[in-house]
């Protein structure tokens, strides 16, 4: 189930909340842990352990389509009704080379700044938008 249809399935997921409250308390955690998490992750650990054993470029693309392959679960990787896993090579293709695309200029932001910071601050405003777009065009639906 993608975060689309688990609002549109769930209304026990609004807990009759009003659409600001409830953009709030999802977006705040994921305008902190997931940008400072995961830069650390992939563009401090990841990255440097990838660039010991390949150059700087492959480092930063094999960096990059982890980062999007990860990301499946958001949405090209769901859940359906019954329990069972169901791949959406589509829009899963689309949704993995979108971030994948992302996680590269996260990668340029810390190359050119040398700091992890950039990063943190353009995948936290990535977050936002992303966010934004789901409560403006499912939360009601």
């Amino acid at each position: 189930m993608s975060v689309r249809d688990y609002y549109r399935a769930n209304p026990a997921a609004k807990a009759g909340m009003e659409v600001g409250t409830a953009f709030l308390i999802f977006t705040i955690p994921a305008l902190i842990f997931s940008p400072l998490g995961e830069e650390i992750f992939f563009r401090g650990f990841l990255d440097s352990a990838l660039r010991e054993r390949l150059s700087a470029p492959a480092a930063r693309w094999v960096d990059a389509a982890i980062f999007g392959a990860i990301h499946l679960f958001h949405h090209g990787i769901t859940r359906n009704a019954d329990g069972q896993m169901a791949l959406h090579p589509l829009s899963g293709a689309l949704w993995m080379g979108l971030m994948t695309g992302v996680a590269l200029l996260f990668a340029r932001l810390r190359e050119r700044s040398g700091s992890l910071w950039p990063a943190v601050l353009a995948h936290a405003a990535f977050n936002l938008v992303m966010n934004a777009a789901i409560f403006t065009f499912f939360w009601r639906r």
